[in-house]
């Protein structure tokens, strides 16, 4: 959805390989060869995440230990994928249990953190199993090679393909966006670099979401152009030659036009199926690794109910189902991917898509959800700033009723779309360390569940030319939670007040099954019982330590530390010097009011308003508490805190409201506003 606003045993993966066509080799003579990309998607300073991809170009190996030396001295402190161990400066990465094997041409990666100091100049020099990578196989062996297709994949195969489909992401906001073109929304045109550059990332899938509506004919053919056609196939054959799982769908059309098929029964329906009849005879012959999706976040406007609701999209799905599978070729064992209702994991919906499942008694069937966490805290409104014991019910309710639906009755499901609905303005609407927590549990529960997952990317994440991520810590905690846990903590910042003596400080460590195995500054390992204690979870900054790190003890974060575990990434934790935030009075319109803020090191969490008479103000009156970045927002490089339009067009005329700001110290602050017509006063409380 574009946001604007509303392991596998080896044995297993063999199986869907083999099921997939992939080359198969007997060798006269064992043959070796291999290639390997290095790639250091981001850096900063001290500290880098890299992603390594093995190719492997001679006969099948079952057991892999690559082999480098780091040229700077650089270090390993985690990694994903692979057990990596070191001796100095030579590195070792063995295979995880689940990607032993790799088959001729076949290709396996994982990843990494690591630290530097004074430059990170990348390894050059690689052996696979003790045989150099030089991107080609040795001259003196022989090869020869036979291809097979299975057309009709086994029993169990649907599980096993979803399964390697993880992890996955979204190439959101480009063939989906409802103007003219793939640009209309703001990203540029999709390039094969791109695909490489995100299949180098260590993705194993990639969600294609079209809309096709605006580049539709009229009734009855429905016609799509030929160009828009070509050109959603050729990025989708982008994609398979990089290697992907490729999920194509039909997106925006579901609140464009097929969201009226309540009062528009028969137009509606004609519609979709020349959609998926054209759509269909186009991918025919694709790669078993193209997957098809009926329908994005199926809603309808109008409807009597949930009754009829469940009966439109089972006629929909049903249909793709039909329209798709006598298409013959390909279609006819292809994965199909049927959607609940709004892709949601309410357990009536569930239920409703599991009668399709059952009616339809199809092997290579797949279920979808989308998850966006626990609303609240997805956009920060009603005081859900944090990710707290609510928010986590939230997500492991959801995941176990899709799993108890559908996967422990055999039935695979991909999350098509994750993230944080507060993401559509922009990552900050969520705290950082917050964020984090997120993504760590969401990715350990979805692993556990046996849920495939694709990140919802509309281009704020993954630089769709610099190839860069625009929050490092986010992709590490993502990546990371592919293959284990890490330790969190309570919290990210320690707040030290200026106007007070400084004292020790304690935080509340998760451990999330790991082991806390040290705390650092920079480059320095701290002293345990002198620079800090460990009491179970209890982490305890003592006051010379943060004498020392303060120094002069100005406004802001003066001195980062990082927690470290036995697995995982390590937790950043902010040192920080504050005093309570001083607001002025101001004046201004409805359209632009800002309050003078002296934040003095301070950051702001939330924001109630409230009525003389003690009832809510301004909107969403449910909730004293607003929504952070719709109705309020801090500035901090202009030193003043926003009322937005949407804050004052639901305040009450004449009224005065007291605003009660929230901060991440715990300080809290008060102030007034009345609005007058289009005019706004503010005074300090």
């Amino acid at each position: 959805m574009a946001r604007w606003w509303v392991g596998l045993l080896a044995s297993a993966v063999a199986t869907v390989l083999a099921g997939f066509g992939v080359v198969a080799a007997t060798n006269a003579q064992a043959a070796s060869g291999c290639r390997v990309a290095y790639a250091v998607p981001s850096q900063w300073q001290g500290g880098f995440s890299a992603n390594v991809e093995i190719t492997n170009l001679g006969d099948p190996i079952s057991g892999w230990r690559l082999t480098w030396a780091f040229p700077s001295g650089q270090a390993v402190t985690q990694a994903w994928g692979a057990s990596v161990t070191a001796s100095g400066g030579q590195v070792t990465a063995a295979n995880a249990g689940w990607n032993g094997s790799i088959a001729t041409n076949g290709k396996v990666s994982f990843g990494f953190n690591g630290t530097w100091t004074g430059s990170n100049t990348a390894p050059t020099s690689f052996a696979l199993n003790g045989v150099a990578c030089t991107g080609s196989t040795d001259p003196t062996t022989t090869t020869t090679t036979t291809t097979t297709t299975t057309t009709n994949p086994p029993a169990g195969d649907a599980m096993a393909a979803v399964a390697a489909m993880q992890p996955g992401w979204n190439l959101g906001n480009s063939l989906d966006a409802t103007g003219a073109d793939e640009t209309s929304w703001g990203n540029p045109r999709i390039t094969e670099a791109l695909l490489d550059n995100v299949r180098a990332q260590g993705f194993k899938s990639i969600r294609i979401p079209v809309t096709w509506g605006q580049h539709q004919g009229a009734a009855p053919s429905y016609a799509i152009e030929p160009a828009y056609l070509a050109r959603v196939k050729e990025v989708v054959g982008w994609a398979l030659a990089d290697g992907f799982y490729v999920m194509v769908n039909i997106h925006h059309d579901s609140w464009q036009w097929i969201s009226n098929m309540p009062g528009d029964r028969a137009n509606v329906l004609a519609r979709y199926n020349a959609t998926w009849t054209q759509l269909a005879s186009a991918f025919r012959d694709s790669s078993n690794k193209l997957v098809l999706e009926s329908v994005n976040e199926p809603q309808f406007t109008g409807s009597s109910g949930d009754a009829q609701n469940a009966q439109l999209l089972n006629e929909l799905n049903t249909s793709f189902h039909r329209i798709v599978r006598a298409s013959g070729g390909g279609n006819a064992t292809r994965l199909l991917v049927l959607p609940s209702l709004h892709t949601s994991a309410d357990q009536a919906h569930l239920d409703n898509l599991n009668a399709t499942f059952t009616a339809l008694n199809d092997r290579n069937l797949i279920a979808t959800i989308h998850y966006y966490g626990y609303w609240p805290f997805s956009v920060n409104i009603a005081g859900g700033y944090r990710f707290d014991a609510t928010a986590q019910k939230d997500l492991t309710d959801a995941f176990d009723r899709v799993h108890n639906t559908f996967i422990a009755r055999g039935i695979p499901v991909i999350l098509g779309e994750y993230g944080l609905l507060g993401f559509d303005r922009h990552t900050g609407t969520i705290q950082q360390g917050e964020k984090l927590k997120f993504f760590e549990f969401f990715g350990h529960h979805a692993k556990s569940r046996k849920i495939t997952t694709m990140l919802w990317d509309n281009g704020q994440h993954f630089g769709r030319t610099s190839f860069q991520w625009s929050d490092p810590e986010l992709i590490a905690q993502i990546k990371s939670s592919w293959t284990a846990r890490s330790g969190t903590a309570s919290t990210d910042q320690v707040f030290n007040p200026k106007s007070a003596a400084v004292s020790a400080k304690t935080i509340t460590l998760n451990l999330n099954g790991t082991t806390f195995s040290g705390l650092r500054h920079g480059g320095t390992d701290l002293v345990r019982g002198t620079d800090y204690t460990v009491s179970g979870d209890q982490l305890t900054l003592s006051a010379p330590l943060l004498t020392r790190l303060l120094g002069s003890r100005a406004y802001g974060v003066n001195a980062t530390l990082s927690a470290r575990f036995s697995a995982g990434v390590p937790w950043r934790i902010d040192l920080v010097t504050y005093d309570p935030p001083v607001l002025q009075a101001a004046a201004g319109t409805t359209a632009s009011f800002a309050i003078p803020t002296a934040f003095r090191g301070d950051k702001l969490a939330t924001m109630e308003a409230k009525y003389a008479d003690g009832s809510n103000a301004g909107p969403q009156n449910w909730t004293s508490f607003k929504e952070y970045d719709h109705t309020f927002a801090p500035d901090y490089a202009a030193g003043t805190t926003l009322l937005k339009p949407e804050f004052f067009a639901e305040v009450n005329d004449g009224a005065r409201v007291t605003l009660t700001f929230h901060y991440w110290s715990g300080t809290t602050v008060t102030y007034h506003v009345t609005k007058s017509g289009s005019s706004v006063t503010g005074a300090v409380a």
